[in-house]
C-alpha cells in the first residue's frame, strides 16, 4: 500500500511539473503576440473621424443584425454584404491606400492589407458568423416544428383509421 501511495506521489508530482511548465510556455508563447497587438493599438489614431464611422458602422451593424434574427431572409441579405464586403477587401485596401491623403492623418494601407484586414474584414466576418450561426440554430428549431406537426399528423391518421 505504501508502494501504492509513493508511486501516486510521483504521479501527481510529475503532473503538476508538466502544467507548471506549460502554463510557462502559454504565458511566455502569448507574450510576443500580445506585444505586437499592443504596439498595433497604439499605432493608431483613434479619434480621426473616419475611424470613428468605421466603427460605429460596425457597431450599427452589429445592432442591425441582432434586431433583425427573427427575419432569416434580412439576415441572409447581411450575411451576403459582409462577404461581399470580405470579398472586397483588397480592393478598397488599394483604393484607400492610393487615397490615405485626403481623408486620414498618416497612411495605414500596407500593400499587405492587416489594417483594412484586421478594422474591416474581421468585424464582418464575426457578423457573418453570428449570422450563421443563427440561421442553423433557426434552421433546427424548424426542423423540431416540422417533425412535431408530422407526428401529430401521423397520430391523427392513426386515429382516424380506428375509429
Amino acid at each position: 500500500m505504501d508502494d501504492l501511495k509513493m508511486e501516486m506521489n510521483a504521479h501527481m508530482e510529475l503532473m503538476a511539473d508538466l502544467v507548471q511548465k506549460f502554463t510557462a510556455e502559454l504565458r511566455t508563447g502569448f507574450q510576443p503576440a500580445y506585444d505586437n497587438f499592443i504596439g498595433f493599438f497604439h499605432a493608431i489614431d483613434w479619434k480621426e473621424p473616419w475611424l470613428i464611422g468605421l466603427l460605429s458602422f460596425h457597431s450599427a451593424l452589429l445592432l442591425v443584425t441582432f434586431l433583425s434574427r427573427k427575419h432569416i431572409n434580412f439576415q441572409m441579405c447581411l450575411f451576403l454584404l459582409a462577404l461581399t464586403g470580405v470579398y472586397l477587401a483588397e480592393t478598397i485596401n488599394k483604393f484607400l491606400g492610393s487615397n490615405w491623403k485626403q481623408f486620414a492623418g498618416q497612411n495605414y494601407f500596407d500593400t499587405r492589407g492587416l489594417f483594412l484586414s484586421v478594422l474591416w474584414s474581421g468585424p464582418l466576418l464575426v457578423i457573418a458568423i453570428i449570422i450563421l450561426l443563427n440561421t442553423l440554430f433557426s434552421l433546427c428549431l424548424l426542423m423540431v416544428k416540422w417533425k412535431r406537426a408530422e407526428l401529430r399528423h401521423r397520430a391523427r391518421l392513426a386515429r382516424n383509421k380506428q375509429d
